[in-house]
């Protein structure tokens, strides 16, 4: 006899249908319990505000809350119980005089500190005297005050050496932030930024350096500005101007020459007359010039805290073919043809006169 090629079929009694069935019913109705959870309201909470631990799926018919500051039951870290049929509430060690409990289990925390930051535990026991248990956390940060920018030097002169802006006071958690002339720093090697971003260096500073500058501060509950914050950057003074730009006058001309250097702090100017000194002015005025008051005449501009000084030179000229140059007369066969063409222009004039008289007058007669 052939041995059977497969494993014997079982017959299938007419009970075993429904049980499956049942049992299929059973297993994908069968209830998912959700996860007992602690919401912090809010979640960052700045420092005196209140703060609320919301419970979320609670166990049905609970019989009592107790509250612990930490991670684990620890009777000596313990806040608030509560038993619900009662309504009996028993205070432990950690209790601050600021926790309410209440009916639902939740805790209220008021006026809360830095020190609150950190994890609560809850302990949950139903009706049944199981235990249920979770954790929730408390972000607690300060109300930033509001910065103020300090400088570690005062006396910056272009070109040579940094000046470090430190943007105060130092608190924990907090971003900081600059901006430069209402706008974000600009992309420049000259500037450095510390690794939290709290000191700028500015190296080799300029005049273009004086800002105005503005530091940030931000944590998740607050954000402040600075004041604005200006250098004072010593320069110049740079090669002075001379104006107006004229150099040849008549003898009798008044002479009005003004020089001009950009400088922080402004300069001081004076003026020499082929190498003689003058006064101590801006501007230089001659009434009445001569022939004798031709030649150079030099700008001087010295700034007091750089050390610098410069010069500018003019060259006046004082001549009368400087008059006729500023007044050029006419030439005779000018004059000429002006009398001339004045004369034709005039006879021209007359004729169209007379012949318009005699047309009106005697146009049908003769002539």
């Amino acid at each position: 006899m052939e041995p059977p090629s497969g494993p014997p079929r079982r017959k299938c009694t007419p009970w075993q249908g429904p049980l499956l069935t049942v049992s299929l019913l059973i297993f994908w109705s069968r209830p998912v319990t959700a996860q007992l959870t602690i919401e912090s309201k809010p979640v960052d909470a700045a420092e005196g505000s209140d703060v609320l631990l919301l419970v979320h799926n609670q166990p049905e018919n609970p019989q009592a809350y107790h509250w612990f500051k930490g991670e684990r039951e620890d009777s000596n870290q313990k806040i608030l119980s509560l038993i619900t049929n009662t309504q009996q509430i028993t205070q432990g060690p950690a209790h601050s005089g600021r926790e309410t409990i209440y009916p639902n289990g939740s805790l209220l925390i008021q006026k809360v500190t830095q020190n609150d930051s950190g994890i609560f535990h809850l302990r949950i026991t139903d009706a049944n005297f199981d235990g249920h248990s979770t954790s929730g956390q408390i972000r607690v940060y300060p109300v930033l005050p509001t910065p103020f920018i300090r400088s570690n030097t005062s006396d910056l002169v272009e070109g040579q050496g940094s000046v470090a802006l430190t943007c105060e006071p130092e608190t924990q958690n907090t971003t900081y932030q600059w901006s430069m002339n209402n706008q974000s720093l600009p992309d420049s090697s000259r500037l450095q930024l510390s690794l939290d971003n709290r000191i700028l260096t500015i190296h080799n500073v300029t005049r273009k350096d004086t800002g105005p500058y503005e530091c940030w501060t931000r944590n998740p509950v607050s954000v402040r500005r600075s004041d604005p914050f200006t250098l004072n950057v010593f320069y110049g003074p740079d090669t002075p101007t001379i104006s107006p730009p004229g150099s040849s006058y008549p003898p009798g001309a008044k002479l009005s020459l003004f020089c001009l250097a950009a400088s922080n702090p402004p300069a001081q100017y004076s003026w020499l007359i082929k190498g003689r000194p003058q006064q101590y002015t801006q501007e230089l005025f001659i009434l009445n010039l001569s022939v004798n008051d031709s030649g150079p005449y030099t700008c001087h501009v010295h700034n007091n805290v750089t050390g610098l000084n410069r010069t500018t030179v003019r060259n006046i000229t004082v001549s009368a073919d400087s008059a006729q140059g500023s007044s050029p007369g006419l030439s005779a066969g000018a004059i000429a043809g002006i009398v001339i063409g004045a004369l034709a222009g005039v006879v021209l004039i007359t004729a169209v006169v007379y012949f318009l008289y005699r047309r009106k007058s005697g146009g049908s007669g003769t002539f």
